[in-house]
């Protein structure tokens, strides 16, 4: 992680202990805000600095340690200055196959960087990522989370040269254009910015199981239940046992009894220590 001895400057600290007071108050325990005040730290920073993590640890009365734990853990937070744009390729299963492996070698040749690495002019960065969960429209690239369905090799590069460019590019699904990797980080620490019901979530691929549902009259089935009884959820056994909904008996021994208890352990002659006398 990068080290940050430069403060914040007033009126940017000011602001920032605002908007974490504001993310704080949304949680029972201070500690549970970590996650977002860690993106609140990348919309300003653009990655997590050391001024960020000691920014974090005040407000939420943790260690700088335990702060840093954390955001060395996830991969959405960034160790090091991360482009504008982050460009993330999906070389998963189908979308590997389909293509994506070809996409992220090219363009890696193309822009001249690897995994996780940024251009010169701190435009883009790019990264192989696991799953877009969009297997229906692979190969899939996504910049700054945004969907840019059914890419080729020769799309996505026309794609990063617009973004080093400036221009504006439009995703295939959902918002009508791909913000900033700093406005992402703020909308992710809990500050909307109206483009989240912007276009369609889901395309012709992603219904078409509902739509051979629908055509022929196939429904989700029913759990049968007891007269009575309202609680679909629950399973006949655990309503007979007195279980919660969802709820299921243990598959283990019925006692489920450990096969060795703390007492049972021999010490020193093979006495079991249950039968020791004190200070023997």
């Amino acid at each position: 992680m990068h080290a940050s001895e430069e403060p914040y400057a007033e009126e940017v600290l000011a602001q920032l202990r605002a908007d974490a007071a504001e993310i704080v108050v949304r949680y029972p325990q201070k500690r549970s805000a970590l996650l977002p005040l860690l993106h609140l730290v990348q919309s300003v920073d653009g990655y997590i600095t050391g001024r960020g993590v000691q920014f974090c640890a005040e407000q939420l009365e943790l260690t700088t340690a335990e702060v840093s734990g954390v955001a060395t853990f996830y991969t959405q937070y960034k160790r090091h200055p991360n482009g504008e744009y982050t460009v993330g390729v999906c070389t998963n299963t189908l979308c590997a196959i389909m293509g994506g492996d070809q996409i992220f070698d090219e363009v890696s040749e193309h822009l001249g960087i690897g995994h996780d690495e940024t251009t010169e002019d701190g435009r883009v960065t790019l990264e192989r990522v696991e799953c877009n969960a969009a297997c229906d429209y692979a190969p899939v690239v996504m910049v700054n989370w945004e969907f840019f369905d059914q890419q080729t090799p020769a799309s996505t590069k026309e794609l990063v040269d617009r973004l080093r460019a400036g221009e504006q590019v439009t995703p295939t699904r959902g918002a009508s254009r791909v913000c900033t990797f700093k406005q992402v980080s703020r909308v992710l620490a809990g500050f909307p910015d109206g483009l989240a019901d912007e276009g369609p979530g889901a395309g012709g691929p992603s219904l078409e199981g509902l739509r051979v549902a629908e055509e022929h009259g196939w429904t989700a089935p029913v759990a049968q239940q007891d007269e009575g009884d309202t609680d679909t959820d629950a399973t006949a056994e655990g309503r007979q046992g007195g279980l919660a909904a969802g709820r299921h008996d243990s598959v283990n021994a019925p006692t489920n009894e450990p096969d060795e208890k703390p007492g049972d352990a021999e010490v020193g002659d093979g006495t079991p220590a249950g039968e020791k006398e004190d200070g023997q």
